[in-house]
This record gives structure tokens, C-alpha cells and sequence, in this order.
């Protein structure tokens, strides 16, 4: 009689679950996967609104497939490996193509130079988010789970999103609004690959009682999202990105200020 697989042994007696693929899941992930193929599909398609929404869907697919993974404990290796494959495509590729094709074209009407600069600039995101995401893979089993080091790729690709999106409707953004989408693309790029401790929010106990006024805080930003999406998403996001070099920062001067203090004979 064949042993139930689902009831396998190991030299312990205890039951262990076989390895496998896992449907649910990676169905999640491949729902962030075509999300971010078909951000790369409208901005080709120059619906660059579209390109930018599509990003922000890859991002809820990709928070779920992790969570659900590990609530329904099929976490395996080759999820853990499709969730990254389809991360560069969502997180890496789709954002520097939708800057391209939404900046590139319009920036070369300023001379050569600006379309190259533009184009290296897309190419460096994305190089930026594949050595972020490589980093990430090796340093997993012992990386502090309470932060991350450098920016996380969804974060970046959102604040390039919410920005394409937010300037998706705009014709005269002229050289210097260019210009400083490409600078917070690089920025956002830079930032993936830098040594900064950014917050997992992993260590947040979602059951502790948190103050009334703290629970205003949601219906207010369900509502700033509604009015002002692209605004409020690049606000937040943009806040996290600034978040750990301003904790840096601070810290810095906070240690150059003992290190000046007064000192007794």
C-alpha cells in the first residue's frame, strides 16, 4: 500500500510536509507577475496611467503570496525562487521601461545627451533593483528580520509608479520636471543598493490595542486615497525612502555632538 504523502515520517516520527510547487500561492504570484508584464504592455502602449496603477496591483499579489504561504504553511523553495524572478520583472523591469517610455521620448526633444542620460538612468534602476533583489536571496537565513538593507524593490518601483502616474496626464512638464523624475528614479535606485536599515514593520503586533486617535489615522488616508491617489501614494512611500537616511542622519550629529561635548581635566 503507497505511504500517504501527505503524512510522511522523518527518523523522528514527526510528520513532515513533502516538498512541492504549492497552487495558491504562486497563483498569487503570477498575479504579480502579469501585473507588472502589463505595466510594460500600456506603457508601450503609452497609457502610462494604466502602467502605473498595474505596478501598485503587483504590489497587494505580491504582500499576499508570502502571508498566504506562510498562514497555509506551503512555503517552499521554488516559491520562494518564482517570487523573486517575478519581483524583477514587476519591481525591476516594468518600472525603468515605464520611465523610459514615458520620459526618454520626451526628454530627447532637449538634444541627444538628455535621451542618453535618460536611458542610463532606467538602466541603473533597473541593475539597481536585480543586485538589491541578489543581496536580499543570499543574506536571507540571516538578515535581521526586523529591517531591511537598502530600500525594498516594491517601494522603489512604487514611488516611480505613483511619479509616472501622477505626471501621466501632464504635457508641459518641461526639462526641469523631467529632469527631476529621472533624479528621484536614480535616487530610488541608489537607495535599493545602499547600506541603509529600512523598517520591515514585521515586529507591528496587529492584535495590540493601539489609541483611538491612531485608529483616525485609517479612514483619513483611505480618503486622501480616494481624492488624491497618486499624491498620497507618493507621499508615503517617498516617506519611507527618506525615513532611515534621516534616522542616519540624526544619528550622525546626535554622535558628533557627544563626541564635541565638554570635557574635564
Amino acid at each position: 500500500m503507497q505511504e500517504d504523502p501527505a503524512n510522511i515520517e522523518d527518523e523522528d516520527g514527526r510528520g513532515t510536509r513533502p516538498r512541492g510547487v504549492y497552487w495558491l500561492p504562486n497563483l498569487l504570484t503570477t498575479g504579480a507577475l502579469f501585473a507588472g508584464f502589463y505595466a510594460i504592455v500600456a506603457a508601450i502602449d503609452l497609457h502610462f496611467e494604466n502602467a502605473g496603477i498595474a505596478v501598485f496591483v503587483a504590489m497587494v499579489f505580491d504582500g499576499m503570496d508570502g502571508r498566504v504561504a506562510r498562514w497555509t504553511h506551503t512555503e517552499s523553495a521554488f516559491g520562494k525562487e518564482y517570487d523573486s524572478l517575478s519581483d524583477m520583472v514587476s519591481f525591476g523591469l516594468a518600472p525603468a521601461i515605464v520611465t523610459y517610455q514615458w520620459g526618454v521620448a520626451r526628454i530627447a526633444e532637449y538634444g541627444p545627451l538628455w535621451r542618453r542620460l535618460g536611458w542610463l538612468v532606467c538602466f541603473f534602476y533597473a541593475a539597481s533593483a536585480a543586485l538589491r533583489l541578489a543581496r536580499f536571496n543570499s543574506r536571507i537565513a540571516t538578515q535581521d528580520k526586523s529591517y531591511f538593507e537598502g530600500l525594498p524593490s516594491p517601494s522603489a518601483a512604487a514611488i516611480v509608479a505613483a511619479l509616472v502616474w501622477l505626471a501621466s496626464d501632464r504635457t508641459d512638464i518641461g526639462l526641469p520636471g523631467l529632469l527631476l523624475a529621472f533624479v528621484v528614479t536614480a535616487c530610488a535606485g541608489a537607495l535599493m543598493i545602499s547600506r541603509f536599515s529600512f523598517n520591515s514593520f514585521k515586529q507591528v503586533d496587529v492584535s495590540a490595542r493601539v489609541r483611538f486617535t491612531h485608529i483616525l489615522l485609517v479612514p483619513v488616508a483611505f480618503v486622501l486615497l480616494a481624492i488624491w491617489p497618486p499624491v498620497t501614494l507618493l507621499l508615503v512611500f517617498g516617506g519611507y525612502a527618506l525615513s532611515a537616511p534621516a534616522v542616519w542622519i540624526v544619528r550622525r550629529i546626535r554622535r558628533r555632538a557627544r563626541g564635541s561635548g565638554p570635557t574635564h581635566a
